[in-house]
């Protein structure tokens, strides 16, 4: 619990990367991040309430990277859509890839945690691991993106 308290801030780099880096441009197909022929679907389930933004972190096939201080490749946001919400993110090419996903209710561009360091709002990581006792490996959440794309689903869980 306490490797949960302490990287959850970084969970999606919300507050640590530059904000251009955060708000990649929607492009004219809808999709997040710079134009790419390779498209990664990611269905956001649970989510309760329509407001805000869902905020989809994507990081590179790098265990150092993944939930460190700039270790992101880009941060997608749209706006949230409850109960589910279908963000569509550009890669940069196929291969393997990470997400962390955030329901920011309140649009702030930050991950909210109470007094204590737990979480507010509601998140997820692909391929939905557990995080009661921390967060996830990153072996356990790799997803590998063939060409033509690739379609899956985060369930987002609230404290």
């Amino acid at each position: 619990m306490k490797n949960l308290l302490i990287l959850l801030p970084l969970l999606l780099g919300a507050s640590a990367a530059p904000l251009a880096a955060q708000a990649p441009a929607l492009q004219g197909n809808g999709c997040q991040g710079p134009p790419s022929d390779v498209k990664l679907y990611v269905d956001v389930k649970g989510l309760r309430s329509s407001k805000g933004l869902v905020a989809v972190t994507l990081y590179a096939d790098d265990k150092s990277k993944f939930l460190v201080k700039h270790g992101s490749i880009y941060v997608g946001r749209v706006d949230a859509h409850a109960p589910n919400t279908r963000v569509c993110m550009n890669l940069p090419r196929t291969g393997v890839y990470a997400l962390g996903v955030y329901h920011d209710e309140d649009g702030d561009r930050h991950f909210k945690r109470n007094f204590v360091g737990m979480p507010v709002e509601g998140f997820g990581f692909s391929n939905n691991p557990g995080t009661f006792f921390g967060l996830p490996q990153f072996t356990a959440v790799r997803l590998n993106v063939p060409h033509g794309g690739y379609e899956t689903t985060v369930n987002v869980r609230y404290p």
